[in-house]
């Protein structure tokens, strides 16, 4: 059993200002341009509004993205288009600018900050400030062993935690957050059917870099197997994490929920991210109204657990690369709603119409005079 008080939670994330919503919403009927022609982002900007309790809605200045990396034993088996503990080679990649995410944070000037929990590496290979956090050296092969022990769960949560403190003290406005893995989407694809119920066959997708249909029968039966040990611990999340997630994953749940605590709002990337907000629902229920689904990565696995949520996805581009790319998509998106609702004008109000005055003034004639 897990000694982390996750009820705390629940105590500490509040809705968005609901108040403030309100605010925002009747401001949105004063302007220019009909309420609804605007369509999503109409909803986006009053969200927006709710999350930052400010009306007229900021500007989305400061945005970052965050990526959690690790390996997952479960590659092992086949189910990755990668070779397993290849994740260091992606780390590498974006960190030198040679992947979508860094092609699209460079056109849209945003930061991104990597976050080692279990590369299959030595330590060394990355700056200090990718590595600090990290937990072990890849995570367990999840059909037939834990993920992780309890202690590294709760470490990997807690650092989770950590990050997402140290974003809003910097003064970050929006997260999009992603992750660098190899094995990762088996790892989600377990959680989320899991959480949800349901078969392997239902979660199953064909990954970051498509698999063939021989990778893809691996991955059903890893996922199927990796089912009977998760279901035992359900009740316990730090437990399930510990079972069946993996240290990234259990660092991004804790991300998740802090930023949720800070008030900071995340745009989510794919299905990895997805898992995560899923287990991070079953821990405080109201943190989900500080996320946005970014992007359908087509998935089946993400939709699952998007639905679950309520969350509607801004793009369905069918990027299924990771890292934050589809998510990172979207972001001009939130950008463009902060500035409509900030800065359409309001319409001029209409004069008000003089009151009637003949009736009176028939009235006066009438009167008899003073002698």
């Amino acid at each position: 059993m897990s000694s982390l008080n996750l009820d705390d939670f629940t105590d500490l994330i509040e809705r968005p200002d609901g108040g403030v919503r309100r605010d925002a919403e009747a401001r949105r009927e004063r302007q220019v341009v009909p309420p609804g022609s605007l369509g999503r982002l109409d909803d986006l900007g009053e969200w927006l509004a709710a999350a930052q309790g400010s009306v007229p809605v900021r500007p989305v200045v400061r945005p970052r993205v965050v990526l959690f990396a690790g390996d997952h034993g479960i590659a092992a088996l086949g189910v990755s288009a990668r070779a397993a503990g290849s994740a260091a080679e992606l780390v590498r990649d974006v960190l030198e600018g040679g992947r979508p995410v860094s092609v699209l944070a460079r056109r849209l000037d945003v930061p991104v900050r990597i976050v080692d929990m279990a590369l299959d590496c030595e330590p060394d290979a990355f700056p200090e400030d990718v590595v600090r956090h990290r937990v072990r050296r890849g995570s367990g092969r999840i059909d037939i062993e834990d993920a992780l022990t309890t202690e590294e769960a709760e470490a990997a949560f807690l650092a989770g935690v950590a990050v997402a403190d140290e974003e809003a003290d910097s003064g970050t406005d929006l997260v999009v957050l992603g992750d660098v893995s190899v094995g990762g989407t088996t790892v989600a694809g377990v959680l989320v059917a899991a959480l949800c119920g349901t078969d392997a066959s239902v979660v199953t997708g064909r990954g970051g870099e498509a698999i063939d249909d021989l990778a893809w029968m691996r991955k059903c039966a890893a996922i199927r197997d990796a089912l009977r040990r998760a279901r035992p611990v359900l009740g316990d999340q730090v437990q399930l994490l510990a079972t069946v997630g993996g240290a990234d994953l259990a660092a991004m749940t804790g991300f998740l929920l802090q930023c949720a605590v800070r008030k900071l709002p995340v745009v989510l990337d794919g299905v990895v991210a997805a898992a995560c907000a899923l287990v991070g629902q079953r821990i405080a229920f109201r943190a989900p109204d500080w996320w946005l689904a970014g992007q359908s990565s087509g998935e089946p696995g993400q939709a699952k657990a998007l639905d679950r949520m309520a969350l509607e996805p801004l793009l369905d581009q069918g990027v299924t690369v990771g890292e934050g790319a589809g998510a990172l998509l979207a972001l001009p998106l939130v950008q463009a709603a902060a500035a409509l609702a900030a800065e359409l004008p309001e319409k001029p109000q209409e004069p008000e119409k003089p009151e009637e005055t003949q009736e009176a003034g028939q009235a006066g004639e009438g009167e008899p005079g003073r002698g």
